[in-house]
């Protein structure tokens, strides 16, 4: 049985997210978009479209998304913004053998006095994000291993919430977008209860800094 108009309209739309967010936004053309899309709607229902079915179906998508939107995420939350400079990252593939000399790195790094590091273990990669002043120390225990990436002079911005933000839905799409807007790359991306912690190039900091100022409209 072939696909409605409705639903080919949304499976289009749900493949790319800025779609999605300038519908929601209403800075797109419903009819030049569904012109756009009108040789691929035809395609996924496997019959003729007319673009009038299509404008009806985006427009009533919209609608939908804009509801859910508004659904999602707080009005307000609170927070405030700690930034960390440098700072590298070095990105290895995991070994059990490596694994086990990690707690040599966290004698040697006091995070009582500011600085910074975070190890994330993958399924097959691990990640370091440590602070300059230990690099000398990060390569010593990297030595012999795998490595994938080095990024030097790297900034973190960590966004300090007052209260337990992972159990309000939308929060890290909602600062992850903000960001993807200004076209501003992510190096790594780190949570814990109340805090989200994003990683990236010096020259995109300040830029990031101002983005995230306005977190959820505050």
């Amino acid at each position: 049985m072939a696909e409605s108009v409705s639903s080919c309209v949304k499976k289009i739309i749900d493949r790319t997210p800025f779609i999605q967010e300038m519908l929601i936004d209403g800075i797109i053309s419903f009819s030049n978009y569904s012109a756009s899309i009108l040789e691929e709607t035809t395609l996924l229902h496997g019959a003729p479209v007319k673009q009038a079915a299509i404008v009806m179906a985006v427009r009533r998508y919209a609608d939908e998304l804009r509801c859910k939107g508004a659904e999602k995420i707080p009005a307000k939350v609170d927070y405030e913004i700690v930034m960390k400079t440098n700072i590298f990252d070095i990105n290895l593939v995991r070994r059990d053998s490596f694994i086990s000399r990690l707690f040599l790195l966290y004698q040697d790094i006091s995070t009582e006095k500011g600085d910074f590091i975070n190890v994330a273990l993958g399924t097959h990669e691990i990640s370091l994000v440590v602070s300059e002043k230990y690099r000398d120390a990060v390569e010593n225990l990297v030595e012999g291993e795998q490595i994938l990436t080095r990024m030097d002079d790297l900034v973190s911005l960590t966004l300090v919430f007052s209260g337990d933000f992972l159990q309000t839905p939308g929060i890290i799409h909602e600062a992850v977008r903000r960001l993807a807007w200004e076209n501003i790359n992510m190096i790594e991306i780190i949570s814990t209860m109340n805090e989200l912690t994003f990683v990236l190039k010096r020259e995109d900091s300040m830029k990031a800094f101002s983005v995230l100022q306005s977190f959820l409209g505050k």
